[in-house]
């Protein structure tokens, strides 16, 4: 306490607080033992401070602190928020110190929902006049923040019409973002305003710069239908057909975003002419489309869009070079398809062509279009499109296969030969890729219900292939013949069969394989289900599967159209035999018990199938976290947390896998651990509503995880690509710049001299390669540039550092898949919780380790790392001791440990690290020990010691 009062009396002597200064007040503030007449003194203290003529460092370290207080202590909001407010009303005030104070004041209003009048009319006064301010960085700061300031949506609306004609072009993007956010939570009721958002930004389609153009298409897509709703229901059509052609016109921008945007607005737009969406899948203008002229503006001059601006848009975007283009436009289709039967006719042919992609993500977009369309009753499959879409049933993607199959289950049949053609590609998928066969049986039973007829027609022509030989074996290990039997006994069950003509003893066989088959139909009907119709079938003279579940009392309606997809009654067989399958292939009964399901034998090649599935998959997962990145913008972390958990558990299934992948699957799972951790650090950091920080030891303690997640992807992995570090070294690059935004990051030397070890790593990766830095790179080399090296007590401001942030998108990871992994294995000879090792106090004591490393070079610099509470010993590793290669070396030493306590008994915790030898930065530069920051190559082990006597 007399400490507090002995700073409190200095600083009140003082004109000008020190940086100094300001850092007690804080170390003051979060200590929660400090009193509350401490605290109150220091805001008195604070808010006496503020005068216009501070040096803008300063004024911001207390307005942040001033902030933080808040936080931390509510019950001050009112003196400081009055504070603030007289002070942010003073003349002569600079565009950054009223924009900081703005800030404050948002944030004091942000959490109190008894929001004070007055201050919501002064942030609406200090957002307007800091809006006519000539400093950038405070216009795009306002524009960001613009729905927090409580501006009227007329004003505000009428506002960012203005700042979308801005000379620089961060701002028109900005001014568009907040106009494509207002249009979801704002009425708008006077027309013109709605047309005036829309032609301003039809203006802006013809924008010099990518981004602008971007933002644009979103703008005149959410305001362009806003516009079509507001119509008079006479003009809707043609209003949407405007639309439609406006934004179709932009599809062939030079810009691969401007591309994507386009095809994604394009399937947001609910209603267009037939003839107009015709004319996108046709390169040559169609007759009805010759003479005429669109409205809306082609140019940036010229008005009227002719048809051959957007004659055959879908097949320039399918035909694109970037596969998220041609993924953008397959989803775009489908939505698209259900507006005209001839368009979806016509889209199909297309997308058939589309299954023969490269790229898995569009091929799996183009069946989740058809499934789509399936599922709308528009999917008329004919002959000339079967030789596609039998290809993706044997695709060697996981993912293909099971869409195609999925799309199988709702496609209705025209004729028996496209029946037979489509089961031949189901049994040809389960000969290839037997892992396969729950599905594959699964899809055949379904379609076996929705096409009885031809179903038992296939049956009574292959009846012999489903029969045991003259020898009296049965051949059902054969894919085609358990396919068949599937088929079979799917038959009965079809609204078409109401009596089947399939022999009993196809049932009886049936029996043999039930275990497999009921795997397969586990989402249909219960075992013991499937048992007691097999059993009744097979009894039966004449298969009627309606009078068995009749008798048996099952509710299972026999309607017109698909049947039901699960059987779920339970029925009473009086038999109640299960079924279990021995190792010699023989079927033994059982009175008790539950069946399990037969695994069929794995070929040889099977291994080199997994490898590709493995690869495959890798690529897919790291395609699509450019789409949880948004999802992150949008702070929906639960939603993220869920899926890169699939993903994971996708990954962890691959529990043995080739030494080649083994190190990418590694590298996969650890850039998963690096997006979830990005991801809950930013939401903490740039967030479009809270910009007052909370959690400061979680987020610490979070960035410190982060920190070494992407510091064991660069340094453990060998065989990354320049592409690859590039991207690692970038997400490098905003860990530090989100440390050094936090508010109490003042002053942070060492994170600025490792940004600038980081960017110079960048530079010389980049040298001679065509790779171009991202527009965060490129604008914090800049920063960083004006800011220096920061010595001598020189500082920064963390809004320097935020705003730059801003910048900074996730980009699809291109990873190649096969690294080598480094790691350890640690082991303690003859060391246990009851066997400890015995050592006299005060004395060293040798520790028996055996070592065995993996993917080291000769060059890596290892430590033997061992910590007892507060105190750390390194042990120099030798690695000219070792035996072996590269590959895996192995030793066995004793290490020393000298410093040893006077204590009966004690524990180390020991690990082996590796330095990161390319950092350019000594940590350490005065002990025995690494000089550069380490990797852990294991998990840490204890050791027990009891003393000796």
């Amino acid at each position: 306490m007399a400490m507090e009062h002995q700073i409190l009396a200095k600083c009140e002597s003082n004109s000008l607080l020190p940086l100094q200064t300001l850092s007690l007040f804080r170390s003051l503030t979060i200590n929660p033992s400090t009193s509350e007449s401490t605290i109150s003194a220091v805001v008195q203290i604070l808010t006496a401070s503020l005068r216009p003529s501070l040096p803008s460092l300063h004024l911001g370290a207390i307005l942040r602190l001033l902030s933080e207080i808040h936080s931390r202590r509510p019950h001050l909001s009112p003196l400081i928020s009055a504070a603030v407010r007289s002070f942010s009303l003073l003349p002569n005030l600079s565009p950054r110190a009223a924009a900081e104070s703005l800030s404050l004041l948002l944030s004091l209003t942000d959490h109190n929902e008894n929001q004070n009048p007055e201050i919501s009319g002064i942030t609406e006064s200090l957002f307007l006049s800091l809006a006519f301010r000539p400093n950038v960085s405070t216009r795009h700061w306002l524009l960001r923040n613009a729905d927090r300031c409580g501006v009227r949506p007329s004003l505000l609306l009428t506002v960012l019409l203005g700042f979308s004609k801005d000379p620089y072009p961060l701002i028109r993007k900005a001014a568009l973002d907040v106009l494509v956010a207002l249009c979801r939570y704002i009425v708008v009721e006077d027309r013109d305003m709605i047309e005036g958002c829309y032609f301003r930004a039809v203006e802006l389609l013809f924008d010099m710069e990518d981004y602008v153009r971007c933002s644009a298409v979103c703008v005149v897509s959410c305001w362009g239908q806003y516009l079509v709703e507001s119509s008079q229901h006479g003009s809707k059509q043609g209003w949407s057909d405007t639309l439609f052609v406006q934004v179709c016109s932009m599809v062939r921008d030079m810009s691969v975003e401007v591309r994507v945007e386009s095809f994604y607005a394009l399937g947001k737009i609910r209603m267009v002419s037939e003839d107009i969406l015709l004319q996108t899948l046709s390169k040559k203008v169609l007759p009805i489309n010759k003479e005429k002229r669109f409205p809306g503006q082609f140019t940036a001059k010229q008005f009227g869009i002719p048809a051959s601006a957007f004659s055959g848009a879908f097949i320039h975007g399918l035909e694109d070079e970037f596969h998220e283009v041609r993924r953008s436009a397959c989803s775009s289709l489908r939505t698209l398809t259900i507006l005209s039967a001839d368009f979806a006719g016509e889209a199909l042919n297309i997308l058939m062509d589309v299954l023969n992609d490269g790229a898995i993500a569009v091929r799996l977009q183009a069946l989740e279009t058809m499934h789509h369309m399936g599922k709308s009753g528009l999917l008329r499959v004919l002959d000339v499109h079967m030789h596609m879409f039998l290809g993706t049933l044997v695709d060697s993607s996981t993912l293909i296969r099971s869409a195609a199959r999925e799309v199988l289950r709702i496609i209705k049949l025209p004729n028996m030969a496209l029946f037979r053609l489509f089961l031949d590609g189901l049994i040809e998928n389960l000969e290839i890729y037997p892992q396969d066969e729950a599905d594959v049986f699964s899809v055949i039973f379904k379609i076996g219900r929705t096409h009885g007829n031809f179903a038992v027609s296939i049956i009574q022509d292959v009846s012999l292939e489903v029969e045991p030989s003259f020898e009296g074996k049965l051949g059902f290990d054969s894919a085609r013949s358990a396919a068949l039997l599937v088929l079979a006994i799917s038959a009965p069950l079809s609204h078409e069969q109401r009596i089947c003509s399939i022999p009993p003893r196809i049932f009886s066989n049936a029996v043999v394989i039930l275990g497999r088959i009921s795997h397969g139909l586990a989402d249909i009907m219960k075992q013991d289900t499937l048992l007691a119709y097999l059993s009744h079938c097979s009894r039966s003279t004449v298969v009627s599967a309606s009078e068995f579940f009749k008798r048996e009392e099952a509710s299972f309606p026999m309607v017109e159209g698909d049947p039901p997809d699960y059987i779920g009654t339970e029925l009473t067989n009086p038999v109640k035999m299960h079924l279990q399958e021995r190792s010699d292939g023989a079927t033994e009964i059982h009175s008790q018990g539950s069946l399990e399901p037969s695994n069929a034998a794995t070929p040889e090649h099977y291994q080199l199938e997994v490898l590709d599935e493995v690869k495959n998959c890798m690529k897919l997962i790291f395609a699509k976290v450019e789409d949880i990145w948004a999802l992150i913008g949008f702070r929906c972390m639960d939603e993220v947390l869920r899926t890169l958990r699939s993903w994971k558990e996708e990954l962890a299934s691959f529990s043995t896998v080739s030494p080649k992948y083994a190190g990418g699957l590694a590298f996969t799972l650890q850039y998963l651990r690096a997006v979830k951790l990005l991801g809950k650090v930013w939401v903490h950091f740039i967030s479009e509503r809270k910009h007052c920080f909370h959690g400061t030891g979680e987020l610490g303690l979070l960035l410190g995880k982060l920190d070494r997640t992407l510091r064991d992807m660069r340094f453990r992995y060998t065989g990354l690509s320049i592409h690859e570090e590039l991207h690692i070294l970038e997400l490098i690059l905003v860990t530090y710049a989100l440390r050094l935004s936090k508010i109490e990051s003042i002053y942070d030397p060492f994170t600025i001299q490792k940004l600038h070890s980081t960017i110079s790593r960048v530079e010389l990766l980049q040298e001679g390669s065509f790779i171009e830095p991202s527009t965060f790179v490129i604008e914090l080399k800049k920063s960083l540039h004006e800011i220096g090296p920061c010595r001598d007590g020189a500082s920064y401001s963390p809004f320097l550092f935020q705003n730059l942030l801003e910048l900074f998108s996730l980009k699809q990871f291109v990873f190649c898949g096969e690294l080598g992994y480094i790691e350890a294995e640690l082991e303690v000879r003859g060391n246990d919780l009851e066997q400890p090792l015995p050592f006299v106090p005060g004395l060293p004591v040798g520790i028996p380790f055996s070592i065995t490393l993996y993917n080291t070079s000769s060059e890596s610099r290892l430590w033997l790392r061992m910590t007892m509470e507060d105190s750390t010993q390194f042990v120099y590793v030798d690695l000219s001791q070792f035996g072996g290669c590269d590959k895996v070396r192995e030793l066995a030493f004793d290490a020393p440990f000298y410093n040893t306590p006077k204590i009966n008994f004690f524990a180390l915790k020991v690990c082996i690290a590796m330095e990161c030898l390319s950092e350019e930065l000594h940590l350490h530069k005065d002990r025995r020990g690494p000089k550069y920051e380490t990797a852990n190559l294991c998990k840490e082990k204890e050791v027990y010691l009891l003393k000796e006597g």
